[in-house]
């Protein structure tokens, strides 16, 4: 019965944890600049720079913060990678 709880407590409490923590790491490593971020504290801004342990905010135009990474709760949009140009053949272009 022990054995049976214990069971239990890992699958419903510990396993659930552990993923939780896992994404919200992968998601502080993948932030770049020009994300949009949410900090614990729920102060909205724009990354300007990142280093090793912390990020750079931009929370208003000209105001930049810094932050340790595990201060950023959610990304609430990621920024555009530039996409490669888009050439066009003289046959396709309709005029």
């Amino acid at each position: 019965m022990v054995v049976l709880l214990g069971g239990v407590m890992y699958f419903m409490m510990i396993r659930p944890q552990q993923k939780r923590r896992r994404d919200a790491e992968a998601m502080q490593s993948g932030l770049g600049p020009g994300d949009e971020v949410v900090t614990i504290g729920g102060l909205y801004g724009t990354v300007t720079g990142v280093e090793d342990d912390a990020v750079l905010l931009e929370i208003a135009p000209g105001v930049q913060t810094r932050y340790a990474r595990p201060a950023i709760a959610r990304v609430v949009t990621r920024a555009e990678l530039p996409s490669e140009p888009v050439t066009e053949d003289a046959d396709t272009v309709k005029e």
